[in-house]
């Protein structure tokens, strides 16, 4: 249990308590704050808050935290998609729509719950109970490839190659808009928006290096195709630099316009290439996922749109 005394500016006298909060906590959600002051957890001199009481001159606030519970995922027979496999790591074509590991809002369902049911229990035990084998990851909403250990020297060579940016990923994307270069990249450092703490932003506000190149592959007028390689792998990386320049995903509810293209389910992104020395044989080894159905589907219909000069 962990215990926070907050300490009132001036400035914020008369604020809302729930408001204050938010700003003094940046990294605890608004749900999760509303769920602590409801529980108790938000006190003054003994005595609990309500979220609606204005702050007084000298007050000091006590923020009480409950110890999170632990979230083990549990084997579940659930189909994957192996593109690769020996007794090191396996490679995975993960599909749109599946989390990568469980976390609150997805206890299970995950693909963690699934390759504990496929490896019966052998994987790295590096990533802990919840990320096993987990050496990176991509988005609920992005499909594509992941390579997943085995073993725990598998996952710690796997992980030093990603710190070195020795792994090759190249990931396939339509963004809105006409790239006026033909290549180009975005080096710009990443880490939580500092007025959204749900997203990422280009930010200098504790962030960390990041290196976005990209390639246009086709154009459609107001959309692009493109390959994105890259160097650092953080947090949303493509879909926040491709916004940062003017040119957010097509579909990406989070980054790009509000009338985002429904019909993607999420934005348009795939984890077409990977490549790694293997850890255990010293063997270069490159793999390249085709594009999904829904992803051909749509620069068809990019294509019809863009010979009869009409788009969404």
């Amino acid at each position: 249990m962990e215990q926070r005394e907050l300490t009132l500016a001036p400035e914020s006298v008369g604020l809302r308590l729930d408001r204050w909060l938010a700003e003094q906590c940046p990294n605890l959600s608004r749900s999760q704050l509303q769920n602590l002051i409801e529980a108790g957890s938000v006190t003054c001199n003994g005595s609990p808050l309500n979220k609606k009481d204005k702050l007084k001159a000298g007050q000091t606030i006590l923020l009480t935290l409950p110890d999170p519970q632990p979230i083990e995922a549990q084997p579940q027979n659930i189909p994957l998609d192996i593109v690769y496999e020996d007794d090191s790591l396996l490679v995975v074509n993960k599909p749109k729509g599946m989390v990568v590991h469980p976390a609150p809002g997805n206890p299970d369902g995950t693909m963690v719950n699934a390759l504990l049911w496929h490896c019966a229990g052998r994987l790295s035990g590096i990533g802990g109970a919840i990320r096993p084998g987990i050496v990176h990851r991509i988005d609920k909403d992005t499909s594509g490839l992941l390579v997943v250990a085995k073993t725990d020297a598998a996952h710690q060579a796997l992980t030093e190659q990603m710190s070195v940016h020795s792994i090759h990923r190249v990931y396939h994307a339509v963004v809105y808009g006409n790239l006026k270069e033909d290549t180009g990249f975005v080096e710009a450092p990443i880490g939580r928006d500092p007025k959204d703490r749900k997203k990422m932003a280009v930010t200098q506000q504790n962030s960390k290096y990041a290196y976005t190149g990209w390639q246009v592959l086709e154009r459609f007028g107001n959309f692009t195709y493109i390959a994105c390689k890259l160097k650092t792998g953080r947090t949303h990386q493509i879909r926040v630099h491709m916004a940062s320049i003017g040119h957010p995903l097509a579909g990406d509810a989070v980054y790009g316009p509000k009338n985002c293209i429904r019909s993607l389910n999420g934005q348009c992104l795939h984890a077409k290439e990977l490549g790694f020395v293997h850890p255990a044989t010293g063997e270069w080894m490159q793999f390249d996922s085709s594009l999904p159905d829904w992803f051909q589907d749509y620069l068809s219909r990019l294509r019809k749109e863009s010979r009869h000069g009409a788009f969404e």
